[in-house]
This record gives structure tokens, C-alpha cells and sequence, in this order.
């Protein structure tokens, strides 16, 4: 049967109110994830040998729930709002924001982050988060890619003569085992509350 002309606006009307409404949710998602990003960039907790820092739980958990579109607007956006000033990274005050901050010896793995992101994303989007060991292992991807451009900005910046593994890397594995854990038991449910918002 022929769709008459109303029925023809009707849909149109109907599909940009749809249209609407998911922009509308993809603007919330991304406010509410770089929030996160910067309020898990401040909390610390007691750990050996160093304390834990929740930034890469963050960036980890965010990257495989929003997707890789999702995922790199909001962690590109945190990282616009870091770059302008404002107080969102770890650590307090003027010293840890801006520029300067950005190019400093933290440099490497917010580059990573960004890479981590949207390697998550992509990797929860085939379907990786459907098993423990498939978002365990993308999980460990996420973290390499953090810690490999973390560590080449240390050692460009200090020389590589410098114990550059023992200050950037060995300190936080306990840790990031912990975050790992959290993150693998988190992102599955994370993924299916953000689904409809993808896009």
C-alpha cells in the first residue's frame, strides 16, 4: 500500500525527533564523561608501592562503554578543556593544567590516553566485552598503549640513560592490575546502559 503524504511527513517529523533526542543524548554522555574523566584524574588511593591514581580506570572504562565517535570527542574534549586552563588533570593548581603541563613529562600518556580510547572502543565494539578474557586482553592492549608513547615523551625529554622503565612503568603495575580488574567487571554493563547513544 502507497504511503499517502502525511504519512510520509509523519515519518520525517518522527525520524529528525529521533535524530534530535540522540544528539541530545550523545551532548549528556560526553559532559558526563569528561566529569568523569576529571574527577578520577583527582582521586588517589593508598596503594604499594605507589598510590593509586584513578585516571586510567577513567580513560580505560570510558573508552570501551562510549565506543571509539563516542570515546574520542569526549577524551579529545577533556583534553581541549585541560589544555584552556582548566583544572581537570591529576595533581592541583596552575602546574598541572595547560600547556605546559600538557607537554611535560605527563605528555606521553595523555597522547596515550587518546590512543587507549578509542583502541578500547573499538575493541568493545567487536565484541570483545562479551567475554572476561576477550576485555581483559583489550584491557592490557589499552594499557600498552598508554604506557608506550608515556614512556618514549620520558625518555625524549630526560634522555635515555635515565631509568626511564623504573619511573614510568614498574611503579603502577600493581595498580594497574587492580584497575584492570575493576574496569573488566565494570564496562559490560556500561556498554549496555550507553548503547542507544552511540550513534
Amino acid at each position: 500500500m502507497a504511503l499517502t503524504l502525511t504519512d510520509k511527513v509523519l515519518g520525517e517529523s518522527f525520524g529528525a525527533t529521533e535524530g534530535t533526542a540522540l544528539r541530545v543524548k550523545q551532548v549528556a554522555l560526553v559532559i558526563a564523561g569528561i566529569a568523569f574523566l576529571a574527577i578520577a584524574a583527582k582521586i588517589k588511593v593508598p596503594m604499594w608501592p605507589v598510590p593509586i591514581t584513578m585516571g586510567t580506570f577513567a580513560v580505560l572504562t570510558l573508552g570501551a562503554a562510549y565506543g571509539p565517535r563516542l570515546g574520542l570527542v569526549t577524551i579529545m574534549g577533556y583534553m581541549i578543556l585541560g589544555a584552556l586552563g582548566l583544572d581537570v588533570f591529576a595533581g592541583t593548581g596552575a602546574d598541572a593544567s595547560g600547556l605546559t603541563y600538557m607537554l611535560g613529562g605527563t605528555g606521553g600518556y595523555l597522547v596515550g590516553y587518546v590512543l587507549a580510547t578509542v583502541m578500547l572502543g573499538f575493541a568493545a565494539r567487536a565484541g570483545y566485552d562479551r567475554s572476561v578474557k576477550g576485555m581483559v586482553a583489550a584491557l592490557i592492549a589499552g594499557n600498552v598503549a598508554i604506557y608506550v608513547p608515556g614512556l618514549l615523551w620520558l625518555g625524549v625529554l630526560y634522555g635515555w640513560d635515565q631509568p626511564i622503565v623504573a619511573w614510568g612503568l614498574t611503579p603502577f603495575l600493581v595498580g594497574d592490575l587492580v584497575k584492570l580488574v575493576l574496569a573488566a567487571l565494570l564496562v559490560p554493563s556500561l556498554w549496555k546502559l550507553v548503547a542507544n547513544a552511540r550513534g
